[in-house]
């Protein structure tokens, strides 16, 4: 085993039983986190997320040419973040803008976004 794999791992196997009980009892329910970070884990729905984040509201058309995409594949993308409760929108005459659903989710990605730079900054070292 190389030394890298030894030092993840408990050389011997223990645990602290009133530990472990304190934290399941306090552990919140996970499961209607999923779909949020199911939704930002693909790659085009964080690009759209963030498009939004710093535009504010844009149309499906614009998503599109954000993305080099087919409108058909934008709206697909923006239908899904909006019925996982990331994105909300509004017509306008012919016109759906999509923006994020709250602060929460800026929030999200804000943070997300700190930590991706601080952590390739710190890899660089």
């Amino acid at each position: 085993m190389s030394s890298s794999k030894r030092d993840d791992v408990c050389e011997v196997f223990c645990h602290d039983p009133e530990k472990v009980r304190r934290i399941k009892e306090r552990l919140p329910e996970t499961e209607p986190l999923v779909p949020v970070f199911k939704a930002l884990a693909d790659p085009t729905r964080l690009k759209i997320a963030c498009a939004l984040m710093e535009d504010g509201e844009l149309c499906v058309c614009d998503v599109a040419h954000v993305l080099e995409t087919t409108v058909a594949s934008a709206s697909h993308h923006l239908r899904l973040m909006k019925n996982l409760g990331l994105a909300k929108s509004r017509k306008e005459g012919k016109l759906v803008f999509y923006s994020l659903k709250d602060e929460h989710v800026r929030q999200i990605l804000a943070i997300a976004m700190e930590h991706a730079m601080e952590h390739d900054a710190e890899s660089r070292r």
